[in-house]
């Protein structure tokens, strides 16, 4: 098992990046929490790793914390909860307002995340409930926010990351074109169209 990475940061497209370690590149997928710290590319960062093998591909996914990468944990081991869902609810919610809906018993704010029904949403409250102290307590984020620029436009880039993670490209668009600004950098748009699809 691969418990960490620290190397120079090659290449970011949400929710993909790369991970040059001594001359080896790393693809890592990543939540958009960890998107939204990591520096600008050709920086060294350390990324807390999970490995998941299946019989046709080895996929790493990457977290800027521990307590992040303790949820996606307990989120996989939740029964119809793969690794690309965990990463959507990661993407959607901090571990902190994941902790409140559970708490709170808040399936309206787990639905409006792409591939979450009420069913799903009952499920993860019910089989977290237990878990939420495991990975409670947040340690610091191990990389800090900047940002390079990347070969598409921010709203490209968006509107890519908010399809990987489950959107449809219709509504993608639609979440991002109402984010004024091309000036924004691609974490940003992301962070507002999903703060704005939670609401």
């Amino acid at each position: 098992m691969i418990g960490f990475l620290r190397g120079i940061l090659a290449h970011k497209a949400p929710p993909l990046l790369l991970l040059d370690v001594h001359g080896v590149g790393y693809e890592i997928e990543a939540p958009m929490t960890t998107f939204y710290n990591l520096p600008a590319v050709g920086t060294e960062v350390k990324l807390h790793t999970h490995l998941v093998v299946r019989e046709d591909a080895q996929i790493l996914f990457g977290f800027s914390t521990e307590a992040d990468r303790a949820l996606f944990r307990n989120l996989i081991k939740v029964s119809g909860v793969g690794p690309k869902l965990a990463l959507t609810l990661l993407s959607g919610l901090t571990a902190e307002q994941f902790q409140r809906a559970i708490q709170d018993n808040d399936t309206q704010t787990l639905v409006r995340l792409p591939g979450v029904g009420k069913k799903t949403a009952e499920r993860l409250i019910i089989e977290m409930r237990d878990r939420l102290p495991e990975f409670g307590g947040g340690d610091a984020p191990v990389v800090s926010l900047n940002q390079s620029p990347v070969t598409n436009t921010p709203k490209q880039e968006a509107i890519s990351a908010l399809c990987a993670l489950g959107y449809k490209p219709q509504d993608a668009a639609k979440m991002v074109q109402n984010i004024a600004g091309e000036d924004k950098r691609c974490e940003d748009i992301i962070r507002l169209a999903l703060q704005g699809a939670a609401r």
